[in-house]
């Protein structure tokens, strides 16, 4: 990160496995991302494997989570319950962003190479580490395809 920047957006590309912190509208970092079982299209209901798509905001943190820290998305939001209420299933939640299982960190960049969580983002732990410190609760987490 460069002095004086400060991180302003979180943006997810799914298809091409990168979260990117942004600021001042430059990419000032880019991380390689793991994601969920089955991780085209947009999360639905809980055990879908899915990574939801749209806006949503960084909202709390866990420093003691199973992973090694994780920040949460604030999904699902209104239209996400609504859609799943119509569905007649559950949306889901605890979507997070996080680095890996506790314990497992050394295989870091191995897990990295496939899409392992229940729906989340992994990155590695060092990873994890940069993004804990530079995003902060509030930043808008915007997740495409």
């Amino acid at each position: 990160m460069w002095p004086g920047q400060t991180v302003d957006l979180v943006r997810v590309e799914k298809s091409q496995r990168q979260l990117q912190l942004i600021g001042g509208g430059q990419i000032l970092c880019r991380y390689s991302i793991a994601l969920g079982g089955d991780p085209v299209g947009h999360k639905h209901r809980e055990g879908d494997e899915r990574t939801p798509e749209g806006r949503y905001v960084l909202d709390w943190r866990n420093p003691n989570s199973v992973a090694h820290r994780s920040i949460h998305i604030s999904y699902p939001n209104a239209d996400d319950k609504a859609a799943a209420t119509a569905l007649g299933v559950d949306p889901g939640g605890f979507i997070m962003i996080h680095g890996q299982p506790n314990g497992f960190g050394w295989l870091g960049r191995l897990l990295q190479m496939v899409d392992w969580t229940d729906g989340c983002i992994a990155v590695t732990n060092s990873d994890m580490d940069e993004i804990w410190t530079m995003a902060a609760d509030g930043t808008p987490i915007e997740i495409i395809k």
